[in-house]
């Protein structure tokens, strides 16, 4: 009952958020008059505040939820299926592989396919990742983590060295990719990866009770019954196609999926039946959040998300570093 009514809370939570966000950056709308605005009310202002939430903020809050959900419930999933605490996107190669995609079509002109690109960037390097760690057959933790190290580091590699040596008229559009971002987003971009996040959120919950025996070992989750190499091949595939549609359109983000999953699991235990429900509500919670900061604590100019979540990422690691250190200890 505990855990469900955080589910509840998190996503009354959420809503609000959304509409507050709407209503904050350069010029401030009320929080009733973004409502009336969203929600089509007859006394609604008209204008340019109309304008400014339903075409410019209400897109860009949206897929920032989207964008939150869909890393954060990844990083849930691939540290289930692979029985690592600091497991995330970039452990399968899928978010260098996007930013290596988005980046070679910013450099070749061909900016409107970089959602595109990117999420063929990302779909070639996992799939590379996938071959070298199959080992007759099977799917192997160890060579998956392994493989997804040196493919990552491969393409971040090609990233650099086609950044370092872009014009200096593409170099902020390429940097500022990178490090993932949020601004200019359209209606348009929302579709594809809101439609691909809310299916892998349900399919991941749907086989949540085998991911849970995942976390007992090959041996433990055969012996309930588990064909432990094809759900984790499966799980390790939806996660890298989530993963490739929302990087697609934000760039690369980092630490959203090692740190919510381990906040949800301090709250609500690791059932993943719950844990992946509460990890894509708390990953949008913080997008939005963290969207706002990036659109208001260096005006007028915006800072990437990549660089506060990175702040925010880097301490909580540190942090989760001392407990185990702890726990080692006593």
């Amino acid at each position: 009952m505990r855990v469900r009514g955080s589910v509840a809370l998190l996503a009354a939570l959420l809503g609000l958020s959304m509409v507050a966000a709407v209503g904050l950056g350069p010029v401030d709308i009320p929080f009733a008059d973004v409502w009336r605005i969203v929600f089509g009310a007859p006394d609604a202002p008209a204008g340019p505040l109309a304008v400014i939430v339903r075409d410019i903020r209400l897109p860009r809050v949206l897929l920032g939820a989207i964008v939150g959900a869909g890393l954060a419930v990844t990083g849930a999933v691939l540290q289930g299926v692979l029985r690592n605490p600091l497991a995330d996107p970039y452990l399968i190669g899928a978010s260098s592989g996007a930013s290596l995609g988005a980046v070679l079509a910013l450099m070749s002109g061909l900016s409107w396919l970089l959602p595109l690109a990117a999420f063929a960037g990302a779909m070639a390097t996992f799939t590379v990742v996938l071959l070298l760690a199959r080992n007759g057959g099977r799917l192997g933790v160890t060579r998956l983590i392994l493989s997804g190290v040196a493919v990552a580091a491969l393409a971040e590699a090609a990233t650099n060295f086609i950044v370092l040596n872009a014009p200096d008229s593409q170099l902020r559009s390429a940097l500022f990719w990178t490090l993932g971002g949020l601004s200019g987003t359209q209606w348009s971009d929302l579709p594809v990866p809101a439609l691909v996040v809310v299916f892998f959120v349900v399919w991941f919950r749907l086989r949540s009770a085998g991911l849970n025996a995942l976390v007992l070992g090959e041996e433990g989750a055969t012996s309930l019954g588990v064909e432990v190499n094809r759900l984790r091949t499966r799980l390790v595939v939806g996660s890298a196609i989530t993963v490739g549609a929302v990087v697609s359109v934000s760039g690369g983000i980092g630490f959203v999926a090692l740190m919510v999953p381990h906040a949800v699991r301090m709250v609500a235990g690791g059932d993943n039946r719950w844990v992946v429900p509460l990890s894509a509500l708390a990953g949008g919670l913080l997008m939005v959040w963290v969207d706002v900061g990036a659109r208001l604590l260096n005006q007028p100019d915006e800072i990437p998300i990549g660089v506060i979540t990175a702040l925010l990422g880097a301490p909580f690691f540190l942090v989760l570093l001392a407990r185990a250190n702890r726990r080692a200890l006593s």
